[in-house]
């Protein structure tokens, strides 16, 4: 019998734990009772074959057939369940006598009308699959199986989700790691969440599961010794307690390789005052974060039931972006019950002036299984009825409300989440109330000049705030000066890359050309990337030297130091 786990991801650097969990566990156990002399050997091949939403349809139909399958077992998500379906329902019709299988969490709530809806679906599998699918594969009788929902003379029979199981049970994945190249490494050191977030599925799971430190250990010194670029763990909350995370912090930091960076979502609200110590002592860039705070309206927080001391939050983040070190990023639902436009403009302002590197603007996803799925009426909300399943209006919000709040999601990504407008943005935010009305506005104004939709190159984002700042600040805002913004544009621009061509709105600096490159050789900086721009403000004058061999681990830009008019001529003298 030949099983095929098929994955179809959002994105090529991603990869499907889940289906590697699968066969992992599976092939296992199938070891061990045939060692043991419990079963006799069986020709059960187990293989995997992952793809992204953005294949075509007809490619992933054609490789999954060539496969020559007996059954297989799709891993379903919202982001690629339509393909799912486009993909299973055409095979079934080539196929007929395949076997289809679907899990995951797309699949798990409401399965019963999922399978009734697919007609070429043989079986769900609900709830956590490594258990059900290994009994799948062994041959057990369905009767005898939980977890899964199956047909049996026309009737759809359900039995419920199977029984959890203990984290070690699970092998470690990545012994080969030549599959993985050039993709993100997931690591998953616990299940469960011991919150009760409305909107979340894992709040489903309150009993909170952990892989020994022993075996967490052992799996991280892998990583660090094959050097892995980045390992993201996938734990919901991965403080909830604090001395196993503290143990691992510390693991981390005294085994630094230098190169690996180790991302985790967190409750900065937990944070002990010995772990903030403890994470201002490591390299930059060894490890960041993913903090959820979601709203700061008292009443919407407490409709969602999270549980969160946003003082805390504050007041932790502000100290570990003194230390310059560790890249925060902090998401926001717009969306939740009790947030009116004004409130969630309160919301937005207060996460921003939180100073996380990224600020994520999300869209409530009213999700199947899902306590506020149940609310949702009550509530008033309009939402999506087929994947992702996106909220469009509610009691608080209407529709155009939440288009607005498109384009300030569009603005905070291009602008603020790309890292690549850090001085101009800063300079152009102290001439409007907040830095909400600021991104609203610029959204307005794309909106207004038809931008909105288009794919821009790097350049044109660049010259589209200038000009929106030019026509909405010169003469409205006291203060403004632009040529001030068009250097600290330009140093933007220069921080990421030493560009080949100038905007049309710098300085020409041609007549200098001869000076700075005979200071490059005096400087013994020749064949070095490094580029030298006349740098020239009322209390300062001189150089900027942008070194693109050195580059900060956190946000990519070049380093930089200032060179005095007095330095550079002596050195080209």
């Amino acid at each position: 019998m030949k099983i095929v786990l098929a994955a179809i991801n959002a994105k090529y650097i991603h990869s499907n734990l889940a289906v590697y969990d699968l066969k992992a566990y599976a092939e296992k156990r199938l070891a061990e009772s045939m060692e043991t002399g419990e079963e006799e050997k069986q020709e059960i091949c187990i293989q995997i074959a992952e793809y992204t939403i953005n294949q075509t349809v007809e490619s992933i139909i054609g490789s999954l057939y060539e496969m020559e399958g007996d059954c297989i077992a799709f891993s379903c998500y919202i982001w690629n369940i339509e393909v799912v379906c486009r993909v299973g329902r055409a095979l079934k019709a080539i196929k007929p006598e395949l076997k289809i299988w679907v899990g995951g969490p797309e699949v798990t709530y409401h399965g019963d009308i999922f399978l009734q809806e697919n007609p070429f679906v043989d079986l769900v599998i609900i709830g956590e699959g490594e258990r059900v699918f290994y009994k799948l594969i062994k041959g057990e009788s369905l009767e005898q199986i939980d977890g899964i929902i199956y047909r049996q003379e026309g009737e759809t029979v359900v039995h419920a989700a199977v029984d959890l199981i203990p984290m070690d049970e699970i092998p470690f994945v990545y012994q080969d790691l030549k599959e993985f190249e050039h993709r993100i490494i997931y690591y998953e050191s616990s299940r469960g969440c011991p919150f009760g977030c409305t909107y979340c599925l894992s709040s489903l799971d309150k009993k909170v599961r952990f892989r020994s430190l022993s075996l967490v250990k052992q799996e991280l010194q892998f990583f660090l010794e094959h050097r892995v670029p980045q390992v993201k763990f996938i734990d919901r909350t991965f403080n909830c307690n604090p001395e196993r995370a503290m143990e691992i912090w510390k693991y981390i930091l005294e085994h630094d390789n230098g190169v690996t960076n180790f991302h985790f979502e967190i409750s900065a609200d937990l944070l002990t005052g010995a772990q903030i110590e403890l994470l201002g002592k490591m390299r930059k860039g060894l490890v960041q974060f993913e903090i959820g705070l979601q709203s700061t309206n008292p009443e919407t927080i407490d409709a969602i039931r999270r549980h969160m001391d946003i003082e805390k939050i504050r007041n932790h983040m502000e100290q570990i972006h003194s230390k310059g070190n560790i890249h925060q990023h902090l998401d926001l639902i717009a969306g939740l019950p009790y947030e009116n436009p004004e409130q969630f403009r309160l919301s937005f302002n207060q996460a921003y002036a939180m100073g996380a590197e990224q600020l994520q603007l999300g869209f409530l996803k009213v999700l199947k299984g899902s306590e506020i799925e149940v609310q949702a009426e009550r509530f008033g909300m309009i939402y999506m009825g087929e994947p992702p399943y996106e909220i469009l209006a509610t009691r608080w919000m209407s529709y155009e409300d939440m288009r607005k709040l498109k384009r300030v999601e569009e603005m905070l990504e291009v602008y603020h989440n790309s890292g690549q407008f850090l001085y101009s943005l800063d300079y152009l935010l102290k001439f409007r109330k907040s830095a909400f009305d600021f991104f609203l506005e610029l959204g307005e104004y794309y909106k207004q000049h038809g931008y909105e939709g288009l794919q821009w190159k790097r350049l044109d984002r660049y010259n589209i705030l200038r000009d929106f700042a030019q026509s909405m600040f010169r003469e409205n805002s006291t203060g403004f000066e632009a040529d001030t913004l068009d250097r600290l544009l330009l140093h933007d621009l220069y921080l990421r890359e030493n560009l080949k061509k100038r905007p049309d709105w710098a300085v020409s600096y041609d007549y200098l050309k001869k000076d700075i490159a005979k200071y490059f050789k005096n400087s013994g900086l020749v064949g070095v990337r490094m580029h030298l721009e006349p740098w020239r403000e009322p209390d300062r004058m001189g150089y900027m030297l942008y070194n693109y061999e050195e580059r900060n681990p956190l946000d990519s830009t070049a380093e930089t130091s200032f060179i005095s008019e007095e330095q550079f001529q002596e050195q080209i003298s």
